[in-house]
C-alpha cells in the first residue's frame, strides 16, 4: 500500500515562508512526476507546481517566482518552499505522485490527504 504524507502546513501572515514537504512510502517500484495543487473554498483544484523525476519543473503561474519546488528521490519526498505568500494562497495544499508500485500494472496518480495553509493578511 503507498501513503503520500503531507506536512509543513499552517497559519503565516501575508509576506511570511512555509515549506511543505510530502514523502511517499510503501512499496513503490519507481516515482515518476510529483507535484503540488492546492484548492480554495469554492474553487477548482488548481496546479501550483510539477517536477519530473529528472528534474523538469512546471509552475503554475500564480506562484511563479514565489514558490520553489524540489525533490529528493533517494527520500521519495518533494518539498515546496513558499514565500512571499499573498492571502490568496490561502488552500488546502495536496501532494501528488505518479508512481509504479509493487504488485500493480502501471503507474497510476496518488494523492496525499492535503495540508491546510491560510495566509492572514
Amino acid at each position: 500500500q503507498v501513503q503520500l504524507v503531507e506536512s509543513g502546513g499552517g497559519l503565516v501572515q501575508a509576506g511570511g515562508s512555509l515549506r511543505l514537504s510530502c514523502a511517499a512510502s510503501g512499496s513503490i517500484f519507481s516515482i515518476n512526476d510529483m507535484g503540488w495543487y492546492r484548492q480554495a473554498p469554492g474553487k477548482q483544484r488548481e496546479l501550483v507546481a510539477t517536477i519530473t523525476s529528472g528534474g523538469t519543473i512546471n509552475y503554475g503561474d500564480s506562484v511563479k517566482g514565489r514558490f520553489t519546488i524540489s525533490r529528493d528521490n533517494a527520500k521519495n519526498t518533494v518539498y515546496l518552499q513558499m514565500n512571499s505568500l499573498k492571502p490568496e494562497d490561502t488552500a488546502v495544499y495536496y501532494c501528488n505522485a505518479y508512481l509504479f508500485a509493487i504488485g500493480t500494472l502501471g503507474t497510476l496518480s496518488y494523492w496525499g490527504q492535503g495540508t491546510q495553509v491560510t495566509v492572514s493578511s
